[in-house]
C-alpha cells in the first residue's frame, strides 16, 4: 500500500488535529538520526504530542529525550499530512540546529548517529524522505 505524504503550509493544520512532531536535526554540520531500541532502522527525532502540550513543546521534549540535545534552536518549517490508506493523520515538521548534546537519552532511544546524508535503512521511508528533503532545503543543502 502506498503512503502519501504531503507538505502543507506552516500552521495550516490546527494544533488539535496534529498527532506527531518530527525534527530534522543538524549537529556540527552533520545530520542527526536516532534508532529506537525495538528497531534496526533509523529515523529523525520524532514523537507524539502529549495531552496539554503544544506542538513546539513536544518538539523540544522529543529532541531532548531522543538525542540528548540541551542547547538548540528550533524552527517550525511545515505542517504535513500522511495518508497510509483511507485515514489521514497530521504532523508538524521542525528544523533544529543543535549546539550541545549530553549523553542522557530516553529509554526508547538505543543509538544516535551523525551522518552526511539520509541513511539507507530508514523507518517510514516514504514519509521521512519527504520531510528530510524539506529540512535539507531549509538548511540549503
Amino acid at each position: 500500500m502506498a503512503v502519501i505524504t504531503e507538505l502543507l503550509a506552516p500552521g495550516s493544520v490546527g494544533d488539535r488535529k496534529l498527532t506527531y512532531v518530527v525534527i530534522g536535526a543538524r549537529y556540527r554540520d552533520r545530520w542527526l538520526f536516532v534508532r529506537h531500541r525495538e528497531r534496526i532502522t533509523w529515523e529523525m527525532p520524532a514523537g507524539h504530542i502529549e495531552p496539554g502540550e503544544t506542538p513546539g513543546e513536544a518538539a523540544e521534549r522529543e529532541l531532548r529525550e531522543e538525542t540528548g540535545a540541551v542547547d538548540f534552536t528550533l524552527v517550525h518549517l511545515s505542517d504535513y499530512s500522511v495518508t497510509p490508506g483511507r485515514k489521514t493523520e497530521f504532523g508538524r515538521l521542525y528544523a533544529a540546529d543543535i549546539e550541545m548534546l549530553e549523553d542522557h537519552l530516553a529509554f526508547e532511544t538505543e543509538e544516535v548517529r551523525l551522518t552526511d546524508s539520509l541513511p539507507a535503512a530508514l523507518t517510514y521511508r516514504e514519509v521521512q524522505t519527504v520531510l528530510f528533503n524539506r529540512v535539507a532545503d531549509y538548511f540549503q543543502l
